[in-house]
Protein backbone atom coordinates (compact mmCIF):
# COMPACT_ATOMS: atom_id res chain seq x y z
CA UNK A 1 0.00 0.00 0.00
CA UNK A 2 1.40 3.63 -0.99
CA UNK A 3 0.07 6.61 0.80
CA UNK A 4 1.03 10.24 0.40
CA UNK A 5 0.82 13.66 1.76
CA UNK A 6 2.70 16.86 1.28
CA UNK A 7 5.11 18.67 3.27
CA UNK A 8 6.49 21.83 2.47
CA UNK A 9 10.02 22.12 1.09
CA UNK A 10 11.97 24.71 0.02
CA UNK A 11 9.00 26.98 0.56
CA UNK A 12 6.73 25.03 -1.61
CA UNK A 13 4.86 21.74 -1.33
CA UNK A 14 6.20 18.69 -2.21
CA UNK A 15 4.97 14.89 -1.65
CA UNK A 16 5.72 12.39 -0.20
CA UNK A 17 4.84 8.69 -0.75
CA UNK A 18 5.11 6.18 1.80
CA UNK A 19 4.74 2.27 0.91
CA UNK A 20 3.48 0.30 4.33
CA UNK A 21 3.44 -3.72 4.09
CA UNK A 22 0.48 -4.93 3.08
CA UNK A 23 0.71 -8.08 5.98
CA UNK A 24 2.26 -6.71 9.62
CA UNK A 25 4.24 -9.03 10.63
CA UNK A 26 6.43 -7.15 12.77
CA UNK A 27 6.01 -3.96 15.20
CA UNK A 28 8.01 -1.73 14.00
CA UNK A 29 10.17 -2.09 10.18
CA UNK A 30 13.61 -0.45 8.65
CA UNK A 31 13.06 2.60 6.70
CA UNK A 32 14.33 3.36 3.33
CA UNK A 33 14.52 6.78 1.70
CA UNK A 34 14.54 7.40 -1.46
CA UNK A 35 14.64 10.22 -3.97
CA UNK A 36 12.90 11.46 -7.15
CA UNK A 37 10.07 9.80 -5.95
CA UNK A 38 7.52 10.52 -8.63
CA UNK A 39 9.50 7.41 -10.41
CA UNK A 40 9.80 4.93 -7.41
CA UNK A 41 6.54 3.06 -7.12
CA UNK A 42 4.00 3.31 -10.09
CA UNK A 43 4.43 4.51 -13.66
CA UNK A 44 1.56 6.47 -13.73
CA UNK A 45 2.97 9.58 -12.00
CA UNK A 46 6.80 9.10 -13.19
CA UNK A 47 8.75 11.41 -15.18
CA UNK A 48 9.23 9.39 -18.55
CA UNK A 49 6.46 6.69 -18.15
CA UNK A 50 8.82 3.93 -16.06
CA UNK A 51 8.90 3.43 -12.59
CA UNK A 52 10.77 0.97 -10.37
CA UNK A 53 7.03 -0.30 -9.82
CA UNK A 54 9.09 -1.34 -6.17
CA UNK A 55 5.70 -1.13 -4.60
CA UNK A 56 4.37 -4.10 -6.57
CA UNK A 57 7.86 -6.34 -5.37
CA UNK A 58 7.73 -5.34 -2.02
CA UNK A 59 4.47 -6.59 -1.52
CA UNK A 60 5.01 -9.80 -3.45
CA UNK A 61 7.50 -10.49 -1.91
CA UNK A 62 6.12 -9.67 1.40
CA UNK A 63 9.62 -7.43 2.44
CA UNK A 64 9.38 -6.28 5.61
CA UNK A 65 10.38 -2.58 4.76
CA UNK A 66 8.92 0.93 4.81
CA UNK A 67 9.67 3.01 1.55
CA UNK A 68 9.93 7.14 2.00
CA UNK A 69 9.83 8.54 -1.59
CA UNK A 70 10.63 12.75 -2.06
CA UNK A 71 9.26 13.39 -5.00
CA UNK A 72 11.65 15.61 -7.12
CA UNK A 73 10.91 18.96 -8.30
CA UNK A 74 12.40 18.87 -12.21
CA UNK A 75 14.02 22.33 -12.25
CA UNK A 76 15.74 22.26 -9.25
CA UNK A 77 16.90 18.69 -9.16
CA UNK A 78 21.10 19.56 -9.81
CA UNK A 79 20.37 21.66 -7.14
CA UNK A 80 19.00 19.85 -4.38
CA UNK A 81 20.81 16.58 -5.41
CA UNK A 82 24.58 18.30 -5.05
CA UNK A 83 25.78 19.34 -1.89
CA UNK A 84 28.75 21.52 -3.61
CA UNK A 85 28.50 23.86 -6.60
CA UNK A 86 29.21 21.71 -9.84
CA UNK A 87 32.93 22.00 -9.79
CA UNK A 88 35.80 21.59 -12.35
CA UNK A 89 35.18 18.12 -12.98
CA UNK A 90 31.90 18.79 -14.01
CA UNK A 91 33.42 21.76 -16.53
CA UNK A 92 35.71 19.43 -18.31
CA UNK A 93 33.07 16.61 -18.65
CA UNK A 94 30.21 18.52 -19.99
CA UNK A 95 32.73 21.21 -22.11
CA UNK A 96 31.55 24.10 -20.20
CA UNK A 97 31.35 25.26 -16.62
CA UNK A 98 27.78 24.60 -14.20
CA UNK A 99 27.10 27.12 -11.41
CA UNK A 100 24.24 24.45 -10.61
CA UNK A 101 23.99 22.37 -6.81
CA UNK A 102 24.45 23.45 -3.44
CA UNK A 103 21.08 22.66 -2.07
CA UNK A 104 21.78 19.37 -0.66
CA UNK A 105 23.01 20.15 2.38
CA UNK A 106 19.91 21.82 3.28
CA UNK A 107 17.88 18.81 1.27
CA UNK A 108 19.59 16.26 3.63
CA UNK A 109 18.99 18.70 6.64
CA UNK A 110 15.32 18.44 5.89
CA UNK A 111 15.03 15.21 6.10
CA UNK A 112 17.11 14.13 9.15
CA UNK A 113 15.48 17.42 10.88
CA UNK A 114 11.38 17.07 9.51
CA UNK A 115 10.61 14.07 7.66
CA UNK A 116 12.35 11.36 9.49
CA UNK A 117 11.37 13.05 13.25
CA UNK A 118 7.27 12.78 11.12
CA UNK A 119 7.82 9.35 9.90
CA UNK A 120 9.15 7.92 12.90
CA UNK A 121 6.02 9.48 14.59
CA UNK A 122 3.59 8.76 12.03
CA UNK A 123 4.40 4.86 11.29
CA UNK A 124 5.61 1.56 13.02
CA UNK A 125 9.39 2.26 11.89
CA UNK A 126 12.66 1.12 13.73
CA UNK A 127 14.49 4.66 14.00
CA UNK A 128 17.51 3.12 14.25
CA UNK A 129 17.69 1.35 11.33
CA UNK A 130 16.98 3.64 8.97
CA UNK A 131 18.55 3.73 5.29
CA UNK A 132 18.78 5.24 2.19
CA UNK A 133 19.06 4.90 -1.84
CA UNK A 134 19.06 7.05 -4.91
CA UNK A 135 19.73 6.90 -8.94
CA UNK A 136 22.31 8.69 -10.94
CA UNK A 137 22.23 12.41 -8.40
CA UNK A 138 20.36 10.25 -6.22
CA UNK A 139 23.18 8.22 -5.51
CA UNK A 140 25.46 11.66 -4.96
CA UNK A 141 23.09 13.00 -2.26
CA UNK A 142 22.73 9.57 -1.02
CA UNK A 143 26.11 9.01 0.19
CA UNK A 144 26.57 11.78 0.80
CA UNK A 145 23.96 11.87 3.29
CA UNK A 146 25.87 8.82 4.60
CA UNK A 147 28.98 10.68 5.28
CA UNK A 148 27.60 13.40 7.02
CA UNK A 149 25.14 11.15 9.21
CA UNK A 150 26.21 7.78 8.85
CA UNK A 151 24.76 7.09 12.32
CA UNK A 152 21.45 7.88 11.00
CA UNK A 153 21.74 6.57 7.65
CA UNK A 154 23.70 3.37 8.45
CA UNK A 155 22.77 1.64 4.88
CA UNK A 156 23.11 3.25 1.70
CA UNK A 157 23.29 1.98 -2.12
CA UNK A 158 23.50 4.37 -5.17
CA UNK A 159 22.70 3.45 -8.90
CA UNK A 160 24.38 4.74 -11.35
CA UNK A 161 25.48 7.18 -9.22
CA UNK A 162 26.16 10.79 -10.51
CA UNK A 163 29.42 11.68 -8.57
CA UNK A 164 31.07 13.18 -11.34
CA UNK A 165 28.59 16.61 -10.56
CA UNK A 166 30.71 16.94 -7.06
CA UNK A 167 33.90 14.33 -7.53
CA UNK A 168 36.17 16.52 -5.89
CA UNK A 169 34.59 17.20 -2.58
CA UNK A 170 32.67 13.87 -2.39
CA UNK A 171 35.92 12.08 -2.91
CA UNK A 172 37.23 14.43 -0.14
CA UNK A 173 34.19 13.76 2.17
CA UNK A 174 34.76 10.21 1.97
CA UNK A 175 38.36 10.05 2.92
CA UNK A 176 37.81 12.59 5.87
CA UNK A 177 34.57 11.42 7.32
CA UNK A 178 34.18 9.52 10.56
CA UNK A 179 32.25 6.31 8.58
CA UNK A 180 32.51 4.04 11.99
CA UNK A 181 28.68 3.49 12.14
CA UNK A 182 28.50 3.24 7.89
CA UNK A 183 27.48 -0.55 7.78
CA UNK A 184 26.73 -1.51 4.07
CA UNK A 185 27.45 0.68 0.73
CA UNK A 186 26.11 -0.49 -2.57
CA UNK A 187 27.34 0.99 -5.81
CA UNK A 188 26.37 -0.09 -9.23
CA UNK A 189 27.00 1.64 -12.59
CA UNK A 190 26.36 0.20 -16.04
CA UNK A 191 29.36 0.34 -19.38
CA UNK A 192 27.05 2.48 -21.44
CA UNK A 193 25.81 4.93 -18.81
CA UNK A 194 25.96 8.43 -21.17
CA UNK A 195 27.05 7.11 -25.03
CA UNK A 196 30.97 7.17 -25.90
CA UNK A 197 31.67 10.26 -24.48
CA UNK A 198 30.30 9.95 -20.75
CA UNK A 199 30.24 6.19 -20.39
CA UNK A 200 33.99 5.92 -19.45
CA UNK A 201 34.08 8.51 -17.18
CA UNK A 202 31.25 7.76 -15.38
CA UNK A 203 32.31 4.35 -14.18
CA UNK A 204 35.87 5.56 -13.53
CA UNK A 205 34.14 7.90 -11.21
CA UNK A 206 32.10 5.61 -9.01
CA UNK A 207 35.04 3.04 -9.47
CA UNK A 208 36.95 5.98 -7.35
CA UNK A 209 34.29 6.03 -4.82
CA UNK A 210 34.17 2.37 -4.23
CA UNK A 211 38.03 2.69 -3.79
CA UNK A 212 38.13 5.15 -1.02
CA UNK A 213 35.00 2.91 0.56
CA UNK A 214 37.04 -0.56 0.28
CA UNK A 215 40.11 1.28 2.03
CA UNK A 216 37.74 2.61 4.73
CA UNK A 217 37.30 -1.22 5.63
CA UNK A 218 33.67 -0.60 5.12
CA UNK A 219 31.50 -3.52 3.67
CA UNK A 220 30.88 -2.76 -0.20
CA UNK A 221 30.28 -3.92 -3.16
CA UNK A 222 30.50 -2.17 -7.05
CA UNK A 223 28.70 -3.93 -9.52
CA UNK A 224 29.40 -3.14 -12.96
CA UNK A 225 26.59 -4.09 -15.66
CA UNK A 226 27.81 -4.99 -19.22
CA UNK A 227 25.88 -2.70 -21.56
CA UNK A 228 23.27 -0.83 -18.87
CA UNK A 229 22.75 2.04 -20.04
CA UNK A 230 21.26 5.47 -18.11
CA UNK A 231 17.34 4.58 -18.26
CA UNK A 232 14.41 3.29 -15.73
CA UNK A 233 14.24 0.43 -17.60
CA UNK A 234 17.54 -0.72 -16.29
CA UNK A 235 17.14 0.70 -13.12
CA UNK A 236 14.29 -1.22 -12.41
CA UNK A 237 15.77 -4.40 -13.25
CA UNK A 238 18.49 -4.00 -10.83
CA UNK A 239 16.32 -2.46 -8.04
CA UNK A 240 15.58 -6.25 -6.21
CA UNK A 241 19.36 -6.52 -5.90
CA UNK A 242 19.44 -3.97 -4.62
CA UNK A 243 16.88 -3.95 -1.80
CA UNK A 244 17.96 -7.71 -0.87
CA UNK A 245 21.66 -6.31 -0.41
CA UNK A 246 20.81 -3.34 1.86
CA UNK A 247 18.55 -6.07 3.88
CA UNK A 248 20.50 -9.41 4.34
Amino acid sequence: MVESFSVSMFGEERKIRVYLPKKRKNNKYPVLYMHDGQNVFGNEESIGGVGLELDDYLEKNEVDLIVVGIDQNSEERVNEYCPWINGEYTTKLLGKPSTEGGKGKEYVEFIVNELKPFIDSKYCTEPNETYMAGISLGGLISTYAACTYPHIFKRVAGLSSGFYRNQEEIEQLFKTADLSYLEKVYLDCGTNEGGEKLSGPFLETNKAIFEIIRQKGIEAELKVIDGAEHNYQAFKKRIPEVISYLLE
